[in-house]
Parts: structure tokens; sequence; C-alpha cells
């Protein structure tokens, strides 16, 4: 029943957003559009995608080091899987998936990967409103969005800095956190919350240092620049030309919306966006829809194809997501 509420508030937050995006469009022009793509264009917007899939991999690599140092080709296949479960899963599920398998292949804790995991997605939507604020100059927002982009931008800052001053000073985030203990926390549940907060402290010790929280950003920036390189290669395909800058203020917009829940693949949540967006730098709507609609299809199917055979070689089932969520607050076995 969870399962299921939490697929129809996603269906509904879609139905909203392709609502948005409906009036004014004439789906007979936006097919036109997309059978006359130059569709070879893509092929070198995938292989980059890929590159930064690769980059990804490296950073997930490097703030688990400390945990374990696992090489980056055996790490790919889980980003992969990631990919996959979010593509097909609503909520995100490929998060908790990819640290359910982390924790089957290599014993790493869940709790301790998906705090690294936390990590990324705070750092990915710093990039995302670094890109926003890059292009606000030039973007005709409404001041509503402006409004939101600068209030997101303060909570993100402020999450980066709770999490970075939790990773240096471990010995007073401990204080602070026996002493809400002692108090707050029943005896027969504090075995179990001691746990999950030395996991969680363990996955976050990749912040501890200027230096990694410095690796961590530049290697956040390369990835989503790798993107926005793809979304430049597809934009070639169609007859229609913007800045790259422009492709960025995109990027950042269709990616903070898709943090949302949504529909498996994130249906709604990615178009709308990025339909406004091109629109709003003078694109003509039914060719803006047409190429978001490729770049949507360009950007899911080849990394749910790779994240699939992935699942499937590692004998992956259906109901693993459910085993992976139920498992993410159960400690390591004594002799893992």
């Amino acid at each position: 029943m969870k399962r299921t509420g939490q697929l129809l508030i996603g269906l509904l937050i879609s139905a909203f957003f392709i609502s948005k995006a409906l009036p004014g469009l004439h789906l007979g022009q936006v097919w036109q559009a997309i059978r006359e793509a130059q569709y070879w264009w893509i092929l070198p917007g995938v292989a980059v995608y890929f590159l930064g899939l690769w980059a990804r991999t490296w950073r997930w690599h490097y703030m688990l080091r400390h945990i374990k140092p696992i090489p980056l080709r055996r790490l790919f296949p889980l980003v992969c899987i990631g990919y996959f479960g979010n593509n097909v899963y609503p909520f995100r599920a490929g998060e908790v998936l990819r640290s359910y398998v982390l924790r089957r292949r290599e014993s790493v804790a869940i709790t301790s990967s998906l705090a690294t995991v936390i990590v990324e997605r705070v750092f990915d939507g710093l990039v995302m409103l670094l890109f926003v604020f890059l292009a606000l100059p030039f973007a005709p927002l409404p001041q509503f969005y402006r409004n939101l982009v600068v209030l997101l931008t303060v909570l993100l800052v402020a999450a980066t800095l709770v999490f970075v001053w939790m990773a240096m000073r471990p010995e007073r985030v401990a204080r602070f956190y026996h002493w809400i203990g002692d108090r707050l926390l029943p005896r027969a549940i504090r075995a179990r919350t001691d746990d999950l907060y030395e996991r969680f402290m363990e996955g976050l010790h990749s912040l501890s240092s200027g230096g990694d929280v410095l690796m961590i950003f530049g290697t956040s920036v390369l990835v989503w620049l790798m993107e926005t390189v793809k979304y430049w290669f597809v934009m070639h395909a169609f007859p229609f030309q913007v800045s790259f800058v422009v492709l960025m203020l995109m990027n950042g917009l269709v990616n903070l919306a898709t943090t949302l829940p949504s529909a498996p693949g994130y249906v709604g949540t990615f178009d709308t966006p990025g339909i406004e967006t091109l629109a709003a730098f003078g694109v003509e709507r039914n060719l803006a829809a047409s190429y978001t609609l490729t770049l949507h299809a360009a950007l899911w199917i080849p990394v749910t194809l790779v994240g699939a055979f992935y699942f499937w070689r590692e004998h992956l089932r259906w109901d693993d997501i459910g085993a992976a969520q139920q498992q993410a607050d159960q400690p390591l076995p004594v002799a893992d």
C-alpha cells in the first residue's frame, strides 16, 4: 500500500506538470519535428554522457575510499543499477538499491553508503543552482522563480555547511547526539540508533577536509558540464540554436524539478521545465517540445538499458527494492 501511495503521488505530480506543458502545443507539429531530426548527433552526446557516468563513479569511489577502497570497474555497474532504479521506480528508489547491492558485494553498511549518496545529491543540487545563477543575468525568469532559486540555494548551502561541520567536528556531534539520546531515546532502541549514527558519520568522513570538499565539488561540476554537453549535441539535431549558458540553465531547472516525486522516468517534471526554458529564449514551443522529448529519451534509454543489464547480471528481482528499503536501517553482522 505504501508503494501504491508513492506511485499515485508521483503520477499526480507528473499529470500536473504535463497539464502545464500541453496548452499551446500542436502534437502533429511536435511529431513532425521529431521525425525530421538528425539523430546521428545523439551518438556523441551518449558517449559524453557515459564519460560523465565514469566521473560520477570516480566521485563515489573517492567518497567511499575511507570505508573501503573499491575499484571503479566494480562500482560502475552499481551506479548504472542506481540509474536503472531511479528511472523505473518512483521516489528515486535506485539510490537505496545501489547501496543495497554495495552491501551485498562489498559488505559496506547501507547507512554509510547512503550518507555518501546524500552528500552527492546535495553537491549536485549546489551545482544545478550554480548553473542557474550563472544564467540569471540573461534569463527572463519570473520573480517567483528567481525567489525560489534563492531559497533553494540558502537551504542547500546550509545543508552543506552542516554536513561539513559534522564531518570536521565529530567529537562535538557525538556529544550532542549522546546528550539527546540519553534524555529522549528509549533504551530499547538505543543500540540501533547508536549503530545508525556511527554508520552515518562514517559516510560523512569524505567531507572532513577542505581538499576533499573541493575535490567532490569540482568533480560534480565536471559531471554536470558533461551532461550539458550532451544537451548541446542533441540540440544540433534540431533547427534552432541557443547558447551553452541557456542549456546550463535548462539543465539546472529540469534536474531541480526532477527531485520532486513523479511518475517513473521523471515524466512531466523533466519535460515541462525544459520546454518553458527554451520557449522563454525564443524557441518555438512545438520545436522546444520535440527537442526536450528527444533529449529526455536520449538521457533515459541508454543508461536504463545498461543498468537493466547489470541488474539482471546481479540476479536481482523486483522485490529486491523492498528488501533494500527494509535493510537500510539494519547493522552489518559483526563478522562483516
